[in-house]
């Protein structure tokens, strides 16, 4: 299978690939997702890394049950980012789709939130957790979490103008978790289809304990699914957080960059298996198909390096406690060195549990 996806990546870069979902049949509808009895396994949007390249690679590995788009930035002007629709049009996953955006103004948010509608995507999702600087400048992602008011204006809007599902992804709270509960009373206001919480503050940005008492506090407080997130680094983690919080199930970020078969260990371990680790060279072989699957026909040679490194970094966590690795692989420039340095760490049939060791990464 693998081989079958990394075969139409490399076909859809070159684009002569028309988009073919019946070769690999969905797992489930987004209504069929929501209603069965285990739980959901959710890909993080994370810009600039888990775009429709890296779907395809991870559903290689087993892949999630739900995805949601890298975050289509929203103001008056704005016009649908052609590249993230593609994750949409182009999505071989069978697995439904939730387009996510980011914003501020309400009209503009309409405006997208109903063009978007017009695509095959399960839901909207409103990104209230966002901690980039840059954006939270801007009054929105994370920075709204200091204005519930204008959350609710948004929240109504959307809600008033959409015939498909509406979901959040928000943090507890910007720099501290004091208006957490006049969080939740904004949300449970709106009817909405599934809340993602991420445990931390935006100014803890990846930092510091995840708060999975809080996520319990949202799944006792909300009328609809929440799925738990932060710190998701292993399958047995997965099953602690899910009976900790009850929640509906998990969103994986940073832990499923570092590990793409995360999803079908949390599978294994809750059937009772033995849950299946990868050798160093399994890894080595997704950092190189990582190579390949992010490979855009005439991108030159060192900003294609720079954009694997975004992903490798996190996967570079992983590998060995000293950081030896992650040192290395940030300072590689060549596709040569990229090899050499994956090849060094990883030719071996060591199974590695790629949990992260305690290594600084900014």
């Amino acid at each position: 299978m693998r081989h079958h996806f990394l075969a139409q990546l490399r076909e859809s870069r070159r684009g002569a690939v028309t988009p073919d979902n019946t070769k690999e049949p969905a797992r489930a509808s987004m209504h069929a997702l929501l209603a069965a009895d285990q739980p959901i396994l959710a890909l993080a949007p994370m810009q600039d890394v888990t775009d429709l390249a890296f779907w395809r690679l991870v559903h290689a590995y087993g892949g999630a049950d739900l995805y949601v788009t890298e975050y289509f930035r929203v103001y008056p002007t704005s016009t649908l980012d052609r590249t993230i629709l593609r994750a949409v049009t182009e999505n071989l996953t069978g697995c439904p789709v939730i387009a996510q955006v980011i914003g501020n103004d309400i009209p503009a948010l309409v405006r997208t939130a109903r063009q978007l509608q017009a695509y095959p995507i399960a839901g909207i999702d409103l990104n209230l957790g966002c901690p980039a600087p840059v954006v939270c400048r801007k009054r929105a992602g994370g920075g709204l979490l200091r204005e519930p008011e204008r959350i609710d204006a948004i929240l109504a809007a959307l809600r008033d103008a959409l015939t498909t599902r509406l979901t959040v992804k928000a943090r507890i709270g910007f720099d501290s978790p004091a208006l957490f509960d006049d969080l939740l009373g904004v949300l449970a206001r709106h009817r909405l289809d599934l809340v993602t919480v991420h445990g931390r503050t935006v100014t803890e940005l990846y930092r510091g304990q995840v708060r999975y008492d809080l996520i319990a506090r949202a799944v006792r407080r909300l009328p609809c699914p929440v799925l738990a997130n932060g710190n998701v680094s292993s399958a047995a983690k997965a099953l602690r957080i899910l009976e900790a919080t009850g929640a509906r199930g998990v969103m994986i970020g940073r832990g499923a960059i570092r590990n793409p078969w995360i999803f079908e260990q949390i599978r294994q371990a809750r059937r009772g298996e033995s849950v299946r680790l990868p050798t160093g060279r399994d890894v080595l072989a997704y950092l190189e198909g990582l190579l390949d699957a992010t490979r855009v026909p005439g991108m030159r040679e060192r900003p294609h390096i720079q954009r694997v490194k975004k992903a490798a970094t996190f996967v570079g966590l992983g590998i060995d406690p000293a950081g030896d690795f992650l040192h290395q692989i940030r300072r590689v420039t060549t596709e040569a060195d990229f090899h050499r340095v994956c090849r060094a760490f990883l030719d071996h049939d060591e199974p590695m549990p790629l949990e992260p060791f305690p290594l600084p990464l900014k």
